[in-house]
């Protein structure tokens, strides 16, 4: 189940740069300067990169036997959190609000949402860097 959630994973995210490539070359051919918003441009290439990504994923899933559900934690981790990524990326480029999602804009209050960005980059940190340790594990162990 988690080298299917992998792989389908690697389509919908190959997919997607490719449906935010024709967006970004939208922005490029309006633009003054020729260039996308920085989170359009940013969304195009997470997107695709994750997509590969997935694919090395669902390798290491082929290969490690740790228990499933373990693996499956693992990748619904990797998975949902470049998920989330890419989409504030996506809101952003369409938005054209903001070049920095981390800061304040000048006079800007900070709310509920900004001030639980760290929180949401450590978790992301802990999910992305652990999920993948877990399967890089049980790849090591099945090769060595």
């Amino acid at each position: 189940m988690a080298s299917a959630l992998s792989l389908i994973s690697a389509g919908v995210f190959f997919l997607f740069g490719l449906l935010t490539g024709v967006i970004k070359y939208q922005q490029i051919m309006v633009s003054p300067q020729g260039r996308a918003h920085i989170y359009m441009d940013t969304c195009h290439r997470a997107s695709l990169m994750y997509a590969f990504a997935c694919v090395l994923i669902y390798q290491f899933v082929l290969i490690s036997q740790l228990p499933d559900w373990l693996e499956m934690l693992s990748v619904i981790l990797l998975v949902g959190y470049f998920a989330t990524a890419v989409i504030s990326y996506f809101v952003h480029g369409i938005k054209q609000d903001t070049r920095n999602q981390l800061r304040l804009a000048d006079g800007e209050k900070a709310g509920f949402i900004h001030k639980s960005i760290p929180i949401y980059m450590w978790t992301l940190i802990a999910a992305e860097i652990g999920g993948f340790l877990v399967l890089f594990y049980g790849v090591i162990i099945e090769l060595v």
